[in-house]
């Protein structure tokens, strides 16, 4: 790669990453022409298309998956030696940030994420998607800069810093009809209950610790999504079991009564996740410190990596 510079390879690598010259050239603050003729160079020199045009975007050949892992090694390799990016001016900077998580930290991180961001980084924009399954690989390909959200499978080869620690609590309608000043497990046990089904986090433990305790539970309504759930238990008998601070924000601003478990429940923690590739990225550092300053439970980094 002797004739490659180091902008043919970023070049190679934003496509890579968003399947598309147009976002390529957004992220690296190009023009699409210019990224249009770097990738027409890198056809040239490697004497393969590397990426060919389909349904889902930009997609790389064979050999533009092959190429992937050595051209990104060679990127991490040339900004350690060079220092590049090794200042992050907020104030100036151009930049798209990409956050996996789930509803609930799309409702208790982001208008505070975002009222911070209008003040500090204005040139800073924010791009959401959802946890998955397949939020490990995107953590390390560089598709999401960071992960949020309960994600016990995560724990074991990312850097991890903990937020704040979470417990369940029980919803149900202020006007419901039998559920009033408590709720025994006796009576969740007679009720009717919805049921959050969330791919990719760890909330299928509820599941399994109520099994393990044999707790009964109804349950009528499946929903994929935490959001989904409130107002229909909201304006029906239906009750929820749904983490702490999501349950206050909705009594916050519906019709809703909170209930203590009746029951034991072990708490579990909330962390950012990310790849040790981008570990001493200026901006993602950045990043990371700001989301703890505005969910963390104390300060300081507290940032690990499990082997």
């Amino acid at each position: 790669m002797q004739n490659l510079d180091t902008r043919l390879l970023q070049v190679f690598d934003e496509i890579y990453k968003t399947r598309s010259v147009s976002r390529a050239a957004d992220q690296l603050g190009l023009g699409q022409p210019v990224v249009s003729i770097a990738l027409g160079k890198l056809r040239q020199h490697f004497g393969d298309p590397l990426f060919v045009r389909t349904s889902s975007g930009m997609d790389p050949t064979p050999l533009g998956e092959q190429l992937v892992r050595p051209i990104r090694t060679a990127i991490d390799a040339l900004q350690v030696a060079l220092g590049y990016r090794s200042v992050f001016d907020p104030a100036t900077v151009q930049r798209t940030f990409r956050i996996a998580m789930t509803d609930i930290s799309q409702l208790v991180l982001l208008p505070g994420l975002w009222a911070r961001l209008h003040q500090v980084a204005p040139g800073v924009t924010v791009e959401v998607a959802n946890l998955s399954p397949d939020t490990a690989r995107m953590l390390e390909a560089g598709e999401v800069d960071l992960a949020l959200g309960f994600m016990p499978q995560l724990d074991a080869g990312f850097y991890q810093q903990t937020l704040f620690a979470q417990h369940y609590v029980c919803l149900a309608s202020i006007d419901h009809p039998r559920i009033r000043d408590e709720l025994g497990r006796e009576r969740f046990e007679a009720e009717e209950h919805a049921a959050v089904i969330s791919s990719g986090t760890g909330h299928g433990y509820l599941e399994r610790e109520l099994a393990r305790q044999n707790i009964e539970r109804k349950v009528v309504l499946r929903v994929p999504n935490f959001l989904g759930v409130a107002f229909v238990v909201e304006h029906t008998d239906l009750v929820v079991t749904i983490p702490a601070r999501l349950g206050e924000m909705l009594r916050r601003h519906g019709r809703f009564r909170i209930y203590p478990t009746p029951f034991s429940l072990p708490g579990y923690t909330v962390k950012q996740f990310w790849h040790e590739r981008f570990h001493h990225d200026p901006g993602n550092r950045w990043l990371r410190s700001l989301i703890r300053e505005l969910l963390g439970d104390a300060a300081g980094e507290g940032g690990g990596k499990d082997a």
